[in-house]
């Protein structure tokens, strides 16, 4: 019982982590899209930092709904260390 607990507590974890860098994303970058427009609208250099934080979101995304069940199991993690061990192996 304890480790389909550890495993919903670990997904949960990972909505969570989603949800709150998403809001940060959305917050932050209004603003600075405002910042931008306001001083510097010649230029458009809150594309730069929307960009590549969104990057990282699409990845908290990814890791939080799509891909839940490959990473999320003991079996997964031990398969592929013993994939590792055979290559050193060699």
């Amino acid at each position: 019982m304890s480790d389909v607990r550890s495993r919903a507590e670990k997904r949960v974890d990972n909505k969570i982590r989603f949800y709150i860098n998403f809001s940060a994303y959305i917050v932050v970058n209004a603003m600075l899209f405002v910042l931008n427009w306001y001083f510097t609208p010649e230029f458009w250099w809150v594309a730069f930092p929307a960009l590549f934080w969104g990057i990282g979101v699409l990845k908290d995304f990814l890791i939080a709904f799509v891909f839940i069940s490959k990473f999320d199991s003991e079996s997964y993690r031990e398969q592929k260390i013993q994939e590792e061990m055979g290559k050193l192996r060699n």
